[in-house]
């Protein structure tokens, strides 16, 4: 995975709570066995008519957020099922950080083993970025390592991750990697108990 240390990016509001991970990629698009290819289908009930047209009403078929990397929406973002499909289809498209006011569990801890920034800001601090990124053409900042978020009209607010997810963000590792780290220690296991099975 690549590192997230720093990211400035567009931002695309999403003002909704409680949103699904079925709502996020629908179940007739889960057949896929890569990771990749399922930015299109993201928020596909809500993006497309059922001939597949684009809707004109949703916000994301706006090209004044075309290219946007950060996404902003209401609380509980991510529940429902654990798919991991979810942030699969996110990250395909372009977004490398979610701001919300909670998130699932489940759906918090997929985005961080898939490189996606998962920030929590209290619902006046989300609210208020919500409003600023309706009016389109809204870049916003994130410091991973500083834990800030920021944008060049005077707005900040600090967030808080577990230092294990921040750590494994920094440096583009996935729960593998992480266990590679300990390589030296493991492999001092592996010949204890080679010596030990040879006895």
């Amino acid at each position: 995975m690549e590192p997230v240390k720093h990211h400035t990016g567009l931002v695309y509001p999403l003002n909704r709570s409680n949103i699904d991970t079925d709502q996020i990629i629908p179940k007739q698009f889960l057949k896929r066995i890569e990771r990749q290819g399922f930015g299109q289908f993201l928020f596909y009930n809500w993006r497309y008519d059922n001939e597949g047209n684009p809707k004109e009403d949703f916000s994301l078929n706006d090209p004044a957020y075309e290219g946007a990397s950060i996404l902003i929406a209401g609380e509980n973002f991510g529940c429902g099922s654990s798919r991991e499909h979810a942030p699969w289809a996110l990250q395909d498209f372009g977004f490398k950080v979610i701001i919300a006011p909670s998130f699932a569990d489940i759906f918090y801890n997929n985005c961080v083993k898939n490189g996606i920034l998962p920030v929590q800001l209290p619902e006046e601090q989300t609210s208020e970025l919500v409003k600023k990124a309706e009016s389109g053409n809204y870049n916003l900042s994130v410091d991973l390592k500083n834990q800030v978020v920021y944008d060049d009209t005077g707005f900040e607010a600090s967030f808080e991750i577990i230092n294990y997810l921040k750590e494994m963000l920094l440096n583009g590792w996935d729960e593998i990697a992480v266990t590679l780290t300990h390589q030296d220690k493991i492999d001092a296991f592996e010949q204890a108990q080679e010596k030990t099975t040879s006895k």
